[in-house]
């Protein structure tokens, strides 16, 4: 399954040329099918992992704050104070263990699959409809890719959550998982499967769309070509920061939601729609976007910190370049 658009022609001067311009730079020795896509898979689950484990302390004070508004009311650093100043300085590193082993599974799902259905989209509308359509395509791409990544990611988030919200309920990942696992039942781990899959799948289009239109917007002016592999990491920072912010903002709500839905369990009868319409009540839009701050803060930074780990393992890996669409106007 070669990342490279074929060659034969389309009838388009502006797609063939575009496409003859792709070709020209494509090496004939770069891995392709399952090689190459088990490389994009890799360089996804290790940027996830690593900018979500990292930023562990920031996702603990904006979880603290979703959950308890009253109490934690001085913004992003009035809250790392209070967490530290009550529970120790190691209180803000609580989650970590299912925050990088659930990301490191949906980073593989999410860039692998990314990746994986924008040159389907390319096999089964052809390159000149893809490339027309390429917002679309990015769009698609990024909620299906995420779908999938979502069913990885939510039993690990739900244990993470509940070891944020209840610091006594068990003593890391595997003590939380198994607790959950035996006294709740597997249902448990996906009782906030729609909150996040509303909460992720708006997150990762806005995420991939609006970084590939930066990226698509800096090298109309930049030769990319012939930029160094230090400025496209820079480019690759900057337009993930920006797809972050819109990433973060756009996904609030429902990222909210999907901490008040795992911090306990429901009442006996109780299902998940009613519990997440009861939420939504309660909460009422300032509600639900308590901790956007932190949140701006968080995403923005591992948003564009994941693109330039995505691009510069891509290049150690020798996955360079992806499924490309061509701008074709």
């Amino acid at each position: 399954m070669a990342t490279a658009p074929p060659p034969s022609g389309t009838g388009s001067n502006k797609v063939d040329a575009a496409k003859a311009e792709l070709m020209a730079h494509v090496d004939p020795t770069a891995p392709t099918g399952l090689a190459l896509y088990s490389r994009f898979a890799f360089a996804g689950a290790v940027c996830c992992s690593v900018t979500h484990g990292a930023l562990t302390p920031v996702d603990v004070v904006k979880t603290r704050i979703q959950l308890d508004p009253v109490t934690y009311n001085t913004g992003l650093i009035g809250g790392f104070r209070k967490v530290i100043a009550n529970e120790g300085a190691g209180a803000v590193w609580t989650g970590f263990g299912p925050t990088a082993a659930g990301y490191f599974l949906q980073g593989a799902f999410k860039f692998g699959g990314y990746e994986l259905f924008k040159q389907q989209s390319i096999n089964i509308l052809g390159y000149e409809t893809a490339s027309n359509n390429r917002t679309a395509v990015y769009l698609a791409s990024a909620a299906t890719a995420e779908f999938f990544a979502d069913i990885a990611l939510c039993p690990l988030e739900a244990t993470r959550i509940r070891l944020v919200s209840e610091p006594t309920f068990a003593n890391g990942l595997i003590g939380g998982f198994g607790k959950i696992l035996k006294n709740e039942g597997v249902g448990a781990f996906y009782s906030g499967f729609g909150p996040i899959l509303f909460k992720q799948v708006p997150y990762t289009m806005a995420k991939f769309g609006v970084f590939e239109k930066v990226n698509e917007a800096i090298y109309s002016v930049v030769d990319k070509n012939n930029t160094s592999g230090t400025m496209q990491t820079v480019y690759n920072l900057g337009s993930g920061l920006i797809g972050g912010f819109a990433a973060a903002i756009i996904s609030q709500p429902a990222d909210t939601m999907l901490s008040k839905i795992n911090k306990t369990q429901g009442l006996p009868g109780e299902g998940t729609t009613s519990r997440l319409i009861k939420i939504a009540k309660e909460l009422g839009l300032r509600g639900s976007y308590s901790g956007i701050g932190a949140r701006l803060f968080m995403v923005g930074t591992l948003t564009a910190g994941q693109f330039a780990i995505y691009g510069d393992i891509k290049k150690a890996l020798g996955a360079t370049g992806g499924v490309e669409i061509a701008k074709t106007t």
